[in-house]
């Protein structure tokens, strides 16, 4: 007996291995935003974007979309976020090319294309920013549950737009799959992409 007991210590520490294993493939993974159910692709929109184009949201389908809606004139939440989805895209390595950061501009009076331009390539030069008309924006961000309204402060500035600060996360097939809060680290977001991105 005594010679089999270190073959079955072996065999039992190798079944709790797997076990351990098949538990970690099982469980659930902990997101770092709210989990939205798959349903039905998010309504698609025409807007302007920072190269003078007029392009859709479809136009990005097979892609996960990171969309932000924001503006150049914020003082310190646009200019944070943006900072975070470019270090969580380089974190992902060769796989940030099937990510595309958006973001929608809520101040479409200041923000021209070419304003917009500057703005998003000084993070990254593979985001795009885009505008349009105030009606237009209104249709787009409504749906999507994003509030934004202007405030008339003092100094050169004028004004600033108060706005939902949450990053949406849409699938390839336009689905909205999760919602970031405004300052979840880079390191979250990428961890999150990368679970997406395995599973296709």
């Amino acid at each position: 007996m005594k010679r089999f007991l270190p073959a079955l210590i072996l065999g039992l520490i190798g079944l709790a291995l797997v076990a351990v294993f098949a538990f970690q493939r099982l469980r659930p993974p902990v997101f770092h935003g709210q989990i939205m159910q798959a349903g039905d692709p998010v309504a698609d929109f025409t807007l302007t974007a920072h190269t003078g184009e007029r392009v859709r949201l479809s136009d990005w389908r097979g892609r996960w979309v990171a969309l932000y809606f924001g503006y150049t004139f914020c003082p310190d939440v646009c200019p944070t976020t943006l900072a975070q989805l470019a270090q969580a895209r380089r974190q992902l390595g060769a796989e940030a090319e099937k990510v595309q950061v958006i973001m929608v501009t809520v101040d479409p009076e200041r923000d021209t294309p070419e304003r917009l331009a500057a703005y998003v390539r000084a993070f990254d030069p593979t985001f795009v920013g885009l505008t349009g008309t105030p009606a237009e924006i209104a249709a787009v961000a409504s749906p999507l549950g994003v509030y934004f309204a202007r405030q008339e402060v003092g100094g050169a500035s004028g004004y600033l737009v108060d706005h939902t600060a949450s990053v949406l996360l849409l699938d390839p097939q336009g689905r909205l799959r999760l919602i970031w809060p405004f300052n979840t680290s880079p390191e979250f977001m990428a961890e999150d992409l990368a679970y997406f991105l395995r599973r296709g």
